[in-house]
């Protein structure tokens, strides 16, 4: 029976041995089973079986990208699908951490190139002039930070359209040398809502330290002057930063610039009309009386101080461009070649040579359509007339007063003539 119970301990039998294996296959089951389930619980979080290499292959892959990737930054102003982007200020680049190597921009209708600078410092890019309104550019820039590794940046835009911005035209010009009644006068492409904005980003100023203020007459004029006439020989600045400026609802300002212009001699000719005389005065002092010829009693010529405007050696006055026909009795007239004639105000009165009638009108009679006339001869070309010596003392800016008329005194708004306003009336006008 002790023999049976070990032998029975020890069974060795096929079916012994088959069980045996079966249950050890078992286990071994099991355990791959468990160690599957690990496995995919890697596998799971990490995004598939096998995964794990692949992880280690990514990893491997953005840390060589981080290494290969530039520190250069490239800001490009504006950025791209901008609109009604200034012409001055409105394109630039720059960079940090690095410096440029190339700057592109081109106008994308025609690919005509823009010029422009990089800075010494290569940080910074700028075109070398004043864009064009209304056009669509790119910009492509180029950088490489301080190991060598390259950055790029593109940008299209498009600049602000006349629609959508204004420009005002100034006299005098820059550089010129002008009267000392020569007011700064500024006319504005586009009618002015918000007119202190505008007159604020516009500043005159005297090197005589005369105080300088700006009247509007409408919404597209704006002049500047002193109380009293410019100091003789003093340097005047006009500065207009207009650019972004809003002067209407979406229409901007696209100017930047300083303009400045120098004020000659002093010269006032006060005309009398009812002796037909001129008398010029020049810092000063008379130096000529000159007999003139005024308006007729039909045709009176204004009173008050104006302004000479233009100056042309020759031009052709026709009476029916203001009004003079053979219809309404006022007498229609066509000359083509009037000589030295300079504009006093914008409705058509002039100071100009006269050799058409008798040289005993001068000083003696008023026969004219309302202008000033002088004693000259056909072309102008008589060194010797008054007419010619007027002209040649005369620049844009001096001042010539009429006196002692029938009419009433301009208006200060036609032509260069705001000197016929008080002070007081003048200051009144300003938006600031």
């Amino acid at each position: 029976m002790k023999r049976a119970a070990t032998g029975t301990a020890t069974d060795t039998s096929p079916s012994r041995k088959r069980r045996t294996g079966l249950a050890a296959l078992a286990l071994l089951a099991v355990g791959a089973i468990t160690l599957t389930a690990c496995g995919g619980d890697k596998a799971d979080t990490s995004g598939g079986s096998g995964s794990g290499k692949d992880v280690t292959s990514q990893s491997s892959v953005d840390a060589q990208a981080a290494k290969d990737s530039s520190d250069a930054r490239i800001a490009i102003t504006p950025k791209s699908g901008a609109d009604n982007v200034s012409i001055n200020t409105g394109a630039k680049v720059q960079v940090t951490d690095g410096q440029l190597t190339s700057v592109v921009m081109t106008s994308v209708a025609d690919g005509s190139k823009v010029e422009g600078t990089i800075s010494a410092d290569g940080t910074s890019w700028a075109p070398n002039a004043q864009l064009e309104r209304a056009t669509q550019y790119r910009i492509a820039a180029k950088a490489e930070d301080g190991e060598g590794r390259k950055a790029t940046e593109n940008s299209t835009f498009t600049t602000v359209s006349p629609e959508h911005s204004f420009i005002g035209y100034y006299t005098p010009e820059n550089g010129q040398t002008v009267g000392v009644g020569m007011p700064v006068s500024i006319n504005f492409t586009k009618a002015i809502e918000d007119k202190k904005a505008v007159q604020s980003a516009i500043t005159v100023s005297s090197s005589s330290g005369q105080e300088v203020v700006g009247h509007w007459f409408n919404s597209t004029r704006l002049d500047f002057r002193p109380e009293a006439y410019w100091q003789a020989g003093s340097t005047v600045t006009l500065k207009l930063d207009l650019d972004g400026v809003e002067g209407a609802d979406g229409v901007y300002g696209v100017q930047k610039k300083t303009v400045t212009f120098k004020i000659g001699r002093s010269q006032v000719s006060t005309v009398d009309a009812a002796t037909h005389r001129m008398k010029v005065v020049r810092d000063g002092k008379v130096i000529r009386n000159v007999p003139i010829s005024a308006g007729s009693a039909e045709n009176t010529t204004y009173n008050g101080q104006m302004v000479i405007s233009e100056k042309y050696t020759e031009t052709r006055m026709n009476g029916a461009t203001v009004g003079f026909t053979d219809d309404d009795g006022k007498g229609e007239y066509d000359i083509k070649d009037v000589p030295h004639a300079m504009r006093l105000t914008t409705s058509g009165t002039f100071i100009h040579g006269n050799y058409w009638a008798a040289d005993s009108i001068f000083g003696n009679a008023n026969t004219s359509h309302g202008c000033v006339g002088l004693n000259d001869t056909k072309g102008g070309k008589d060194t010797a007339t008054d007419a010619y010596w007027f002209y040649t003392n005369s620049i844009i800016g001096d001042v010539v007063i009429v006196k002692n008329s029938k009419d009433k005194t301009v208006d200060p708004a036609n032509g260069l003539n705001g000197w016929n306003m008080n002070w007081s009336a003048w200051k009144a006008g300003s938006a600031v």
